[in-house]
C-alpha cells in the first residue's frame, strides 16, 4: 500500500478528517483497488451490507431552457425547435398515474422555461399530490430556482415556500456541475454560480427541506477541482446538516458541445466514487446512479463506497439523450437481484431513507412471479 494510503487509513482510524491535500493526492492515487478497500470500510461501519433503493419516477415537464450549458444534450432553447417538448399538466399527471401504485416518490426536473407563467409549477405540484397525496416530490434543482426567482421578480425563500405549499417535499442535487469559476465559465456560464447554488440549498436546509448534492466529472475539470468542490460540500453540510446523498455523476459527451472530450474511464469512476466516500464524512450516503453508470458499473461502485443505487427511475431522459447505454427502467426485483449480486443486502427506502421493506417483508412485496425469477437466477 502506497504512503499515502497508509497516511489516509491512520487519520481515519484517529477520527482525523481528511484534508483537501489529501483529496488531492487520493485522486491522482493509482492502486484504485486498494483506495477502494478504504472506502468500503467507511461504507461498512456506516451501513453494513445494505444497500439502499427506491421506487421511483423521473418527470421532465419541459426541456425548454434559455441556459446554454455545454455538456446539456437534453435541452432545447425554444419552442419549435426539433425535439423541443413542454407537457400540460394533465399529459404529465397521466405519466404519474400510469405509474405502480406503490412508487413513493417522483424527481422532477426541468429546462429553464422563459414562457411558462411560476403558477404553471405549483399546479403541476397540486395536481400530482391530488392524484397521489402519499407520493414524496422530490424536485426542482437550485438553477431552477435560482432562475424563478429572477424570471418571476421573487426571492429564494419566497420560491422554496410557494413549491413546498403546492406539494414539494425535497429538492434533487442537479445543477451543481462543478464549482470551479474557471470550469463554469467553460461550460455553464449563463446559470447560478457556485455560491449562488451553495445558498439556495443552505436556504432550503434552514427551511427544514433536506436535499441531494452532485458532481459533474470527467469532462474539463482537474483533480484539484473536483476535490476543492466536495470541500465545499462539506463545509456547507457542517452547517446545516441537510444533504442526505452525494451523487457523482459522469460526463456522456453525445449529442452535446463536448462531444469531443473521452468521457471518463471505468476506473476514473470508482476513483471518484472511493474519494468521495473518504472526503465526505458527514454525508451520510453515496450513490450510485445505475441510470449513468450502468448496472454493471453501479454493482461495482457498491464495494467503493457506495450504499444507494437510485431507484426504479422510470421515464428518465436527461442521460439517455445523451448517450446512456443504461436499460430504460428497472423493476423492483431487477434492483433487489443487482443488489444481492453484488454480496449486498437490499434495503427498499422512502426519499427520506425511512425504511419500506427489507428481509422477508422485502420479498414478500414481490410477486410470486418475481420471487421464482429471483429464486431461478440465485
Amino acid at each position: 500500500m502506497s504512503a499515502i494510503l497508509d497516511q489516509v487509513r491512520a487519520k481515519i482510524a484517529g477520527g482525523v478528517r481528511l484534508s483537501f491535500d489529501d483529496g488531492v493526492r487520493l485522486m491522482k492515487e493509482h492502486d484504485v483497488g486498494a483506495l477502494g478497500v478504504l472506502a468500503n470500510q467507511v461504507r461498512q461501519e456506516r451501513h453494513g451490507d445494505r444497500t439502499y433503493f427506491n421506487v421511483n419516477m423521473h418527470l421532465n415537464a419541459t426541456n425548454v431552457c434559455v441556459a446554454d450549458c455545454h455538456f446539456c444534450s437534453f435541452a432545447r432553447l425554444q419552442e419549435g425547435m426539433p425535439g423541443a417538448y413542454t407537457m400540460t399538466v394533465e399529459e404529465a399527471v397521466g405519466k404519474v398515474r400510469a405509474r405502480p401504485a406503490d412508487m413513493t416518490e417522483i424527481h422532477i426536473v426541468n429546462g429553464l422555461h422563459p414562457g411558462l407563467p411560476f403558477s404553471y409549477y405549483e399546479e403541476l405540484l397540486r395536481a400530482i399530490k391530488a392524484e397521489r397525496p402519499s407520493l414524496h416530490v422530490k424536485g426542482f434543482t437550485a438553477v431552477e430556482i435560482a432562475y424563478y426567482a429572477e424570471h418571476y421578480s421573487m426571492t429564494v425563500t419566497e420560491v422554496l415556500e410557494r413549491l413546498v405549499a403546492a406539494g414539494l417535499g425535497s429538492l434533487p442535487g442537479g445543477g451543481a456541475e462543478v464549482f470551479a469559476d474557471r470550469v463554469r465559465r467553460k461550460i455553464c456560464s449563463d446559470k447560478v454560480d457556485a455560491d449562488g447554488w451553495l445558498a439556495i440549498h443552505r436556504a432550503a436546509h434552514k427551511m427544514g427541506l433536506r436535499s441531494n448534492c452532485t458532481l459533474l466529472y470527467g469532462h474539463i475539470e482537474t483533480v484539484e477541482e473536483r476535490v476543492d468542490h466536495m470541500v465545499r460540500l462539506r463545509t456547507l453540510q457542517d452547517e446545516t446538516g441537510g444533504f442526505q446523498t452525494f451523487i457523482p455523476l459522469a460526463f456522456h459527451n453525445e449529442n452535446n458541445a463536448l462531444e469531443k472530450l473521452p468521457g471518463p474511464t471505468g476506473l476514473d469512476d470508482l476513483r471518484v466514487f472511493a474519494v468521495s466516500r473518504l472526503m465526505l464524512d458527514n454525508i451520510p450516503h453515496l450513490k450510485a446512479y445505475w441510470a449513468m453508470l450502468g448496472v454493471k458499473a453501479a454493482q461495482i461502485a457498491l464495494w467503493y463506497g457506495a450504499d444507494d443505487v437510485d431507484g426504479t427511475v422510470e421515464e428518465e431522459k436527461i442521460y439517455k439523450m445523451a448517450g446512456s447505454r443504461a436499460p430504460d427502467a428497472l423493476t423492483r426485483a431487477e434492483l433487489v437481484r443487482l443488489i444481492r449480486n453484488a454480496g449486498r443486502i437490499p434495503v427498499e427506502r422512502d426519499t427520506l431513507y425511512n425504511v419500506v421493506a427489507e428481509g422477508a417483508a422485502l420479498d414478500a412485496v414481490l410477486s410470486v412471479k418475481q420471487r421464482r425469477t429471483l429464486e431461478v437466477l440465485a
